[in-house]
């Protein structure tokens, strides 16, 4: 497995930023703007969950999975790389989730 498939996926995206909406999946996403993107995202977010409820974890990774997938699309969208993210993440890291979102105050 590729431990950096989300930075790999990010280039990827950023690729598909330029390709044909017509051929492209990605491309088609960007085309039809940033609130259908994040629509997408709320989509995969509730199929994810649901999978989780039904205890089906096969289904789980696979809908975890398109999930990441269309995050990675709205962070690309929004020219925030997965480094951006596991940055915010490591400076998290340590830290009581009570006293961090406290600290958002």
């Amino acid at each position: 497995m590729n431990n950096n498939i989300l930075n790999d996926l990010y280039l990827i995206l950023q690729q598909r930023k330029n390709a044909d909406a017509g051929e492209s999946y990605v491309a088609s996403l960007y085309a039809k703007g940033t609130q259908h993107i994040s629509d997408k995202v709320i989509e995969e977010a509730e199929e994810t969950i649901a999978e989780a409820i039904k205890g089906d974890r096969e289904r789980l990774k696979e809908e975890s999975a398109d999930l990441l997938f269309h995050l990675s699309v709205l962070w690309a969208d929004q020219g925030v790389s997965p480094d951006d993210v596991f940055a915010v993440l490591e400076k998290r890291f340590g830290q009581s989730g009570h006293a961090e979102k406290a600290s958002r105050k």
